[in-house]
């Protein structure tokens, strides 16, 4: 068991998501200053998803090894030297002049993204059980990162140049990192028989639960970064509006689902994750699938002559349904950790890291195939094709292990399989071998 902490979780918790709002900005910020990049460059589109994708692959890959030492060492000496060894391949950015100097430096930068498996497992320590999904959804709430960077970047590319950004992204992440370490404290202690072993880690590598997570979050948080990364781009070619409107507009989607975060949480702790995940895949789904839809041309032949008529979303309508997409995927992301919570605690940060690394390679391989169709196909509304694909897998997927499971019916005298369902909040109750409510009494 955790000893009481000594120290104040409301300063973990506000600094914690402030260092993970820097990080986010930081991770994405190829999606903004990619576009310069590439007119520069003479970039394709599946280079340039290419591009905004080599940050999303290391701090997905990092996010595992992150979240062990998390569980080992502690949260805060690992957040603090993950914030400063970023500083200098940001900084070094503006000195690149070649495509491969950028995939190089890319792959350090996104070292940022590992900030979340670190951060989320040292912010849930803090908390009591009850209290964990809406202190997570707190956390997670950093994601609004990628909504200062669709604000910011642009008029700082517009005004200076790309090559400033990481100049005024580097000095801000290094005063983030001393400020972090300065107002925050030690993890609480924990006992030698509290920390758990690395075999016991990477076992969890094979826990079924953990796989299903990891499916869940590669669309709310993987399909989130892809988009983040993707929208400036795909406002420009489909509607063909500039630099700063296409991410002023694109912001329309950031940042809802990351500041929305933290009223998922808060609905997770109150009906359980699987309620609140259940929807946001039902809202998600309809809303990718009608933005999927191109825009399209008839020509009906009648016996009074050809009668034409067109089909497509208006950059409104269209915004709209980004907008809703936005928001159930922030309510995603936040009870997808109230499963990881509820079923893992005791190695929350390995969980977290499996879990996020799942979803940042969503993030990492999402633009790369958004590229790859766009040049294949010349339609862009495909990348919500593929969206709404992956988005129906986890439908089924849930209906196949929870929902089914939970209202089939069960033998004379055994408790219906739906009270054992809500007893981990909102997912099935641990079985052996795991570290869920059932097993901790």
């Amino acid at each position: 068991m955790h000893t009481k902490p000594t120290h104040n979780p409301q300063a973990i918790l506000w600094m914690s998501t402030l260092g993970f709002t820097v990080c986010f900005a930081v991770w994405v910020m190829f999606g903004v200053i990619g576009n310069p990049i590439a007119d520069e460059l003479g970039l394709s589109e599946t280079q340039f998803g290419l591009l905004t994708a080599m940050p999303i692959l290391t701090g997905s890959l990092a996010r595992l090894p992150i979240g062990m030492l998390s569980d080992r060492f502690g949260g805060r000496i690992v957040y603090f030297l993950l914030m400063l060894s970023t500083v200098l391949p940001i900084y070094l950015l503006q000195f690149a002049t070649s495509y491969w100097q950028l995939l190089a430096l890319g792959l350090l930068v996104g070292l940022t993204g590992a900030s979340f498996s670190v951060g989320i497992a040292y912010v849930a320590r803090a908390f009591p059980r009850e209290r964990q999904g809406f202190a997570m959804g707190i956390f997670g709430a950093g994601n609004a990162g990628a909504a200062v960077t669709k604000f910011v970047a642009p008029g700082i590319v517009v005004a200076f140049g790309w090559q400033y950004v990481s100049t005024i992204y580097a000095i801000a992440m290094l005063i983030m990192a001393f400020a972090f370490w300065a107002f925050t404290s030690p993890d609480p202690q924990e006992s030698a028989e509290d920390r758990p072993g690395l075999r016991e880690q990477l076992a969890l590598l094979k826990d079924p639960r953990v796989l299903k997570y990891c499916q869940y979050y590669s669309v709310v948080f993987g399909g989130y970064v892809a988009l983040s990364l993707y929208l400036t781009r795909y406002f420009m070619a489909e509607y063909g509006v500039g630099l700063q409107l296409a991410a002023l507009i694109a912001s329309i989607f950031v940042l809802p689902s990351g500041v929305i975060r933290a009223l998922g949480g808060w609905l997770s702790d109150r009906f359980g994750a699987h309620s609140v995940t259940w929807w946001c895949m039902w809202v998600s789904a309809i809303c990718l699938f009608l933005m999927s839809y191109p825009h399209t041309e008839y020509t009906v032949h009648t016996t009074n002559g050809p009668v034409s008529f067109s089909f497509g979303l208006n950059i409104v309508l269209f915004t709209f349904l980004l907008f809703l997409v936005g928001v159930a995927w922030g309510f995603g992301k936040a009870s997808v950790f109230k499963y990881v919570s509820d079923d893992f605690d005791r190695n929350i940060g390995v969980v977290s890291g499996i879990v996020g690394l799942a979803g940042g390679l969503g993030g990492f391989l999402l633009p790369i195939k958004f590229g790859m169709l766009l040049d294949l196909t010349g339609v862009p509304s495909t990348i919500f094709m593929l969206l709404f694909g992956v988005t129906v897998v986890s439908l089924i997927w849930m209906w196949w292990t929870e929902r089914r499971p939970a209202v089939s019916p069960t033998a004379p005298g055994e408790p219906h399989r739906w009270q054992s369902f809500n007893s981990a909040g909102g997912g099935p109750a641990a079985a052996s071998g795991g570290s869920g409510p059932a097993q901790r009494g």
